[in-house]
């Protein structure tokens, strides 16, 4: 199959990857970028917390890049939202990683399930980010202090770079990980103007939030990743 990607890099490098050991042709169209807010992590850092919480990979990479700014903070219980974001954090060198359920709500979950002082845990979090971890933080009544580590940023693609993408030939299908990246995709220029030459391509949807974003036309071809991971979802083509 035809798999087209829009993660930014260089997770869609890492995706290409995997959709090629599965015999697919990935074609990538980032149509975002993270841009890291390094100096509100480290000056975050410095301030009494007991555990740090992230909801993304993203966030661990930016960790990984501070050097010696995040020696001391390597035995502190890192929660992360789910595999391959706790993964990432292994890599930068923690060592007390625990892991959430695949999204914001199963992850506040777990550290109310671990956590019993009233120390404040750190949430490194991106912008735009779903509500559901700091809702259900403070539903839970744990104390947490949100720091913006990174913004994702749109791209504009050049039309040639659409159309290569979009149109050389149509894709079989197309992974869409979050909200922000589908109403993205759907606004491109090929889908907005003859929405009809797609109706054929699968939405392969991280999660239902992800599918809500998926205009009425296209939903019949949309499918919803059985968990909020990157398996689950490979797992649909």
């Amino acid at each position: 199959m035809r798999v087209l990607v829009l993660r930014p890099e260089p997770a869609a490098n890492r995706t290409a990857g995997k959709l090629a050991a599965l015999g697919h042709e990935a074609v990538r169209l980032p149509l975002s970028k993270a841009e890291h807010d390094v100096a509100a992590v480290k000056a975050a850092l410095t301030k009494p917390h007991e555990a740090i919480a992230i909801t993304s990979a993203e966030t661990a990479r930016l960790l990984a890049g501070i050097g010696e700014n995040l020696a001391p903070h390597r035995q502190t219980p890192l929660f992360a939202v789910g595999e391959a974001s706790a993964e990432a954090a292994r890599r930068a060198g923690f060592r007390a990683v625990v892991v959430g359920g695949g999204d914001g709500e199963s992850l506040a979950e777990t550290i109310l399930a671990h956590t019993r002082s009233d120390g404040a845990i750190l949430y490194l979090a991106g912008s735009p980010r779903a509500p559901g971890f700091e809702h259900r933080m403070k539903e839970a009544s744990i104390p947490f202090r949100t720091v913006e580590a990174y913004r994702m940023v749109p791209l504009a693609p050049s039309p040639a770079e659409i159309e290569a993408a979009l149109l050389a030939p149509v894709p079989d299908a197309v992974l869409l990980y979050s909200r922000e990246s589908a109403r993205a995709f759907f606004a491109l220029a090929p889908l907005a103007e003859a929405p009809e030459r797609f109706l054929a391509m699968r939405l392969l949807c991280m999660s239902a939030n992800v599918a809500a974003a998926v205009p009425e036309s296209f939903t019949a071809r949309a499918a919803i990743a059985a968990a909020p991971d990157e398996e689950s979802l490979l797992a649909l083509l």
